[in-house]
């Protein structure tokens, strides 16, 4: 026992073993850099939309895009693992230096091997995530998206400054602006200006005060405008409508389109311990998810290994086109497998260790196929020996 560690600690601490895995480090990490850059810039410039059409105050904003990352980052980990590894694999069959070491008596055993620290290392980090760090971060943004129901688009006007909102159908302007009542939603507004369309119409509204507020029934925002006039239609046309009033009650978002506002599924924010004590399809099938994360981690950094094998001479876009194709199809597997899980339509216990099974059917595939022992198989079936019997 005491020599197969010292053979394993030294494999470990091998300058071959450290060169691999300082390839692997560099690349993981210029990947991670690439998609997160991606990735997560996309989701702030959607929720930025989301925040201007839905009503999301600003300060807001930055915690719900945070909340998000830390949701995504171990899915990003997981592929950016998975394709670094294939790249440094296929470095090394590039630059003939797997060769080399295959002489020596190093194959992909020893190659797996070699970078298991690295993905033990990535496997914790993600367990983490997934079993704590995420669910934590689910609940805090749905904390946050409750404190905004109420909030509507006009709750972070700029003083002295014309705004657009809802796509353009709406210039709105105030010369000042405070909130009376955080909590019903209500704001006051002096020197009202607003631009908008009525049945394709144009409607210029000015006001010296207004007050918005939620409607407790259906949920709408309104702006009760003040002392102020209301021009319907082009100016210097016959048709156009001069409306002066005391009171104008204006709808500024209905309230469909508040309860609109996605809310996530309260179980993605429970904890994996009352996961456990819950029970159930949902929670099964929550709980399940997470622990396939990491697992998934261990399954794709085996399989990076055996799809970075390539040719000096050929390139190594088609591996790596081949590894996110697997990813693709491992993942949307799992989520395929948890939809149905909470549908009731699969058995908890096929669940999404299904979906595992078939990837180590897939990985072992891949290692005969490597081991060059399939083409050795089909030499012993009968039916094949024939055909070459026939032939000769």
């Amino acid at each position: 026992m005491q020599k197969k560690l010292l053979s394993i600690f030294k494999y470990q601490n091998s300058r071959i073993a450290r060169y691999i895995r300082r390839n692997l480090v560099t690349l993981f990490f210029a990947i991670f850099f690439i998609i997160g850059l991606v990735l997560f810039g996309n989701q702030f410039v959607l929720t930025v939309q989301e925040s201007v059409e839905r009503g999301i105050p600003l300060q807001e904003l930055m915690p719900l895009v945070s909340f998000n990352m830390i949701r995504d980052v171990s899915l990003i980990l997981s592929l950016s693992l998975f394709l670094a590894i294939i790249l440094t694999i296929s470095q090394l069959y590039k630059n003939s230096e797997a060769v080399v070491m295959n002489s020596l008596g190093l194959n992909d055993k020893h190659f797996i091997f070699f970078i298991q620290p690295l993905v033990i290392l990535s496997f914790i980090i993600i367990f983490f995530l997934t079993i704590y760090a995420v669910p934590w971060a689910n609940q805090q943004k749905n904390i946050r998206e409750e404190e905004t129901n109420n909030a509507s688009e006009f709750s972070f006007i700029t003083e002295g400054e014309f705004e657009v909102f809802k796509q353009g159908e709406i210039v709105f302007y105030a010369s000042e602006s405070k909130s009376l009542n955080t909590i019903i939603g209500e704001q006051n507004m002096e020197e009202i200006f607003i631009y908008a369309f009525d049945n394709e119409n144009p409607v210029i509204v000015l006001a010296s005060e207004a007050t918005k507020y939620i409607d407790s029934v259906s949920d709408s925002i309104y702006l009760r405008l003040k002392d102020g006039v209301r021009y319907q239609g082009i100016p210097s046309k016959d048709n156009i409508n001069i409306l002066n009033f005391d009171l104008y009650d204006l709808e500024i978002v209905s309230g469909e389109l508040q309860n609109s506002v996605a809310i996530y599924t309260k179980i993605e924010g429970k904890s994996t311990l009352d996961l456990i004590k819950e029970g159930g399809r949902y929670a099964n099938a929550e709980l399940q998810w997470r622990l396939s994360q990491p697992i998934t981690v261990l399954i794709l950094s085996v399989i990076g290994v055996f799809l970075g094998k390539t040719s000096p001479r050929g390139g190594k876009g088609i591996n790596l086109l081949i590894g996110v194709i697997v990813f693709m199809l491992y993942y949307n597997g799992l989520l395929v497998a948890k939809s149905a899980l909470e549908l009731g339509r699969m058995d908890p216990i096929i669940g999404l260790w299904g979906v595992h099974f078939l990837m180590l059917v897939l990985l072992l595939l891949l290692y005969q196929f490597r081991q060059r022992k399939i083409s050795n198989y089909l030499d012993k079936i009968s039916i094949f020996n024939k055909k070459e019997k026939i032939h000769a």
